[in-house]
């Protein structure tokens, strides 16, 4: 059984996913992809500790601030997927990469696969996806929206 929870944050409303104990999934409201991990059958469950983890997570970020610290996480995906995950876990906090820094780091030849595992990431934030810009510099996808992209590395302190 699978659990959520919202969160209102100033970018709008985002749901917490959980299987009890980790954070599975975190998404804006109404972005792509949108509880694709998520068990058919799952119910609210607003005050789950991993929840309360993840509200001070998210009320830390939302005021400009790095957290510094990271809710129990689990990963649902591919193996593909996950690899390129937990490399965009070593983006440091107001840093970019770019989609083919992450295929040279996982040894794919495809950076728009890695765009795809990129754009199914199921934490937002947690896992930092918008730090991901094309190697021109252009802030090319986010499952968020791209607004919602330029608005968080404003406010991490990259100014794109």
């Amino acid at each position: 059984m699978d659990y959520t929870a919202q969160y209102q944050s100033p970018l709008g409303g985002i749901m917490m996913a959980s299987d009890g104990k980790a954070l599975i999934g975190l998404w804006f409201d109404g972005q792509k992809y949108f509880g694709d991990v998520l068990a058919t059958e799952h119910e609210a469950s607003p005050y789950l500790p991993v929840f309360t983890e993840a509200r001070r997570w998210l009320d830390c970020y939302f005021s400009g601030k790095n957290p510094g610290f990271m809710p129990p996480i689990k990963l649902r995906g591919s193996d593909f997927r996950k690899r390129v995950w937990q490399v965009l876990l070593t983006i440091p906090y107001g840093q970019t990469t770019t989609y083919a820094t992450i295929a040279r780091k996982i040894g794919c030849k495809s950076a728009q696969a890695v765009g795809g595992a990129v754009g199914h990431n199921p934490l937002s934030l947690i896992i930092p996806c918008h730090r991901v810009i094309g190697s021109n510099g252009s802030l090319t996808g986010y499952a968020g929206g791209i607004d919602r992209k330029l608005r968080l590395l404003q406010m991490e302190g990259d100014q794109k």
